[in-house]
């Protein structure tokens, strides 16, 4: 057996964790040979219910599962982790904005980001999944300065799933051959499925599909899925942004196909006039040592350059709305 990796998952009562947490037990995050070390976190009130699922967990005998625990307490649950998957966040109301949203989400994300920086390990990965996401893992990584940029992402792996599932669809292709399709700017309804650069089967996607459905009916449905979803079965997705979770986590963990990407939101660098220090959506490629690199040289046609530019400009405007927050977090 290899080395036991450290992993805790908050909002472990939620949906997404409760299809997420049996397969990290499983091995689904880092293969067969790595022990897994779990944390369940969540708020007080919630902990019994968290202990029920930890009793599933024991019940699954799952070999690789050395040890799990549930706790509100943060000092107990970040101790010494090795990859934090921030999960739990607040949903949205009935009525509530997403400027609304964001700020309820805030102070939650504050203090996840305090306690990663005082308790998690010096190696600590962190993956922010709870919704804003990007502005979430924003706010998180303000609270925690020490905790090097190129730890923190934000899934926008789910948006990147549905595209090529849709593409492939539309094509009659597997999904597998479905290439380069991938997410720019913010997992909201502004983001933008790049199919300018995707290949279908070695071909450009606009060689193989109509670009106006393209442009219309295919990208209205990825930007829409989530809403389609939860209008169809009554809740947001769960086990689809389980499995992005994953395939999250092992993009950064397994060397990146030479003929693909990986949609992966990341700190800003300033690469496609992204401003700095923004977390936003870009093509990334990893050696498998968990380090990405933004993709550079990559061509985006007016058409996707106008759509980037919109959802970076939300991307703007949300962390305007907690600009106060981050200074406070950052200034502690």
């Amino acid at each position: 057996m290899g080395k036991t990796v450290k992993v805790v998952v908050t909002g472990a009562t939620g949906q997404v964790a409760y299809a997420l947490l049996p397969r990290i037990a499983a091995g689904g995050f880092f293969g067969p040979e790595t022990e897994i070390d779990l944390r369940l976190s969540d708020i007080p009130q919630m902990i019994d219910k968290a202990k029920g699922v930890l009793m599933e967990l024991e019940d699954g005998a799952y070999p690789l599962l050395s040890r799990v625990i549930a706790d509100s307490d943060r000092s107990v649950t970040h101790k010494d982790v090795d990859w934090a998957l921030l999960v739990g966040s607040k949903p949205r109301g009935p009525g509530m904005e997403r400027g609304d949203l964001i700020k309820e989400n805030g102070p939650i994300f504050v203090s996840e980001g305090r306690a990663i920086a005082e308790h998690a390990s010096s190696g600590v990965r962190v993956v922010v999944v709870g919704n804003p996401c990007n502005t979430n893992c924003l706010i998180a990584r303000s609270a925690a300065p020490g905790v090097p940029d190129d730890r923190w992402t934000a899934l926008t792996r789910l948006d990147q799933n549905r595209s090529r599932s849709l593409l492939a669809s539309k094509a009659g292709a597997a999904v597998r051959d479905v290439k380069k399709l991938v997410i720019w700017g913010n997992h909201s309804a502004t983001l933008f499925p790049d199919f300018t650069n995707a290949l279908v089967g070695g071909r450009k996607a606009t060689d193989v599909v109509d670009r106006t459905w393209l442009e219309t009916d295919f990208l209205k449905a990825v930007q829409q899925r989530g809403a389609a979803i939860i209008a169809a079965r009554g809740a947001s997705s769960a086990f689809s942004a389980a499995q992005a979770a994953i395939d999250h986590v092992r993009s950064l963990m397994t060397p990146t196909a030479a003929d693909d990407w990986a949609s992966v939101a990341v700190v800003s660098d300033g690469s496609y006039d992204v401003p700095e220090g923004l977390i936003s959506s870009f093509p990334v490629r990893v050696a498998g040592d968990g380090y990405w690199e933004i993709v550079q040289g990559v061509k985006l046609d007016d058409f996707a350059r106008a759509k980037v530019t919109a959802s970076v400009a939300e991307l703007e405007k949300e962390r305007s709305i907690v600009q106060d927050l981050l200074v406070g977090a950052a200034a502690r």
